[in-house]
């Protein structure tokens, strides 16, 4: 199966975008970064589902996939941090998360000779909850009127973040020992 097959078409489709819905937010086109996030957040979805639907799954697309994803939301959250839209501790806890959950696979990697490792639920969640805060950010940015919410999404979504890293972590530490 080659790795050209409409599921990392999606993939790839998502992280081309990336620069143009940073050109967006640059010049306040809030309507068309909503747009692109959305459409990026669509071929997030319909990627893994023709993937796994039409028998497509490859090792690229499984390795693309979540790195296009955090560089949607990495870049996201930078892009919003510099704007002042959510608070750079903020930003610092998602990509000291994404750097200490690498870092431990890398040395689980070199310490194993593993490679796999499966997200877990709360990893989920929290990956989850950043791309509906990006998404609300947007959307509130776009509707102003829309009820003031935005700070205590950050604190759900960082407490999240923060127990999805250490139960990474746990989860590093308990495969490193067997």
């Amino acid at each position: 199966m080659g790795t050209l097959n409409l599921p990392n078409t999606l993939t790839v489709t998502r992280i081309v975008l990336i620069p143009v819905f940073v050109t967006a937010v640059i010049y306040r086109r809030y309507d068309y970064a909503l747009y692109l996030f959305f459409i990026a957040a669509l071929t997030d979805a319909f990627d893994g589902l023709i993937a796994r639907l039409k028998n497509q799954k490859t090792a690229f697309g499984t390795f693309l996939d979540p790195l296009a994803d955090k560089f949607l939301l990495v870049t996201s959250f930078v892009l919003f941090s510099i704007y002042s839209l959510i608070p750079t501790w903020f930003t610092i806890t998602i990509i000291s998360r994404d750097i200490i959950v690498i870092t431990g696979w890398m040395l689980l990697h070199l310490a194993t000779h593993t490679s796999k490792v499966e997200p877990s639920g709360t990893g989920k969640a929290a990956i989850a909850l950043q791309l509906m805060l990006i998404c609300f950010i947007l959307l509130r940015l776009n509707f102003p009127s829309l009820p003031g919410i935005q700070r205590y999404l950050i604190w759900v979504t960082a407490f999240f973040t923060i127990i999805s890293g250490l139960h990474y972590v746990y989860r590093g530490l308990k495969q490193a020992n067997a």
